[in-house]
């Protein structure tokens, strides 16, 4: 039986989500989720995209950022989609549908990518949320880790690698190795991030 508690907390989330300005903003532009703007606002002040880009997007579905990137890069760059979870087609991006959890799926992913250079990696992977941190950040941290391994198979000599992940144990020590890895790490949360979530966002460049 579900928790009157639990009822409350999803009726709020349900509230704020619908009242969200971005959410609307979203609707009426026919973008695919409010994460578009949280992209749009990173690349603002960061300058993430250039002509001519080859991108992965990991944790793509429903594909707003690979929606928000496809119109950055131009027609002589390539945007590879990946996600457990279908995505509905988008011009000018490649489809891969996998849980690369799975070490086969992930060995053949990057069987398929091993002849193309990568300049940029950005993932917005997360679990299924149960509420309990204790369970959730240590799967929030493996997904970090795995995006962590496909960018360093991949990326170009200066490539950049976005990372979204949240706050809690486990984080120091992830941001640690990232450093490890490349010679420019920047922690970044854009004002479209809701003020009382963990969500962080980490841009790395070689």
């Amino acid at each position: 039986m579900i928790s009157k508690k639990k009822i409350k907390s999803s009726n709020y989330w349900l509230r704020e989500h619908f009242s969200d300005l971005y959410v609307k903003e979203a609707k009426k532009n026919n973008i695919r989720s409010r994460a578009w703007f949280k992209l749009e606002q990173l690349d603002k002040q960061n300058k993430l995209f250039q002509i001519g880009m080859n991108i992965i997007d990991l944790g793509a579905a429903p594909g707003s950022w690979s929606q928000y990137a496809v119109n950055k890069i131009g027609k002589t760059g390539y945007i590879i989609a990946c996600d457990i979870l279908p995505i509905k087609p988008i011009i000018g991006v490649n489809i891969f549908q996998g849980d690369f959890r799975n070490q086969e799926m992930l060995n053949k992913m990057l069987s398929l990518l091993k002849n193309i250079t990568f300049h940029l990696v950005m993932s917005d992977m997360a679990p299924n949320i149960t509420g309990n941190f204790s369970i959730d950040m240590p799967r929030i941290i493996e997904l970090s880790k795995l995006a962590l391994k496909i960018s360093n198979y991949v990326l170009s000599k200066n490539g950049t690698f976005l990372l979204k992940s949240f706050q809690g144990e486990g984080f120091n020590e992830l941001y640690q190795e990232i450093k490890t890895y490349f010679k420019k790490v920047k922690i970044c949360k854009p004002k479209t991030s809701r003020t009382r979530s963990r969500e962080i966002f980490i841009i790395a460049t070689r």
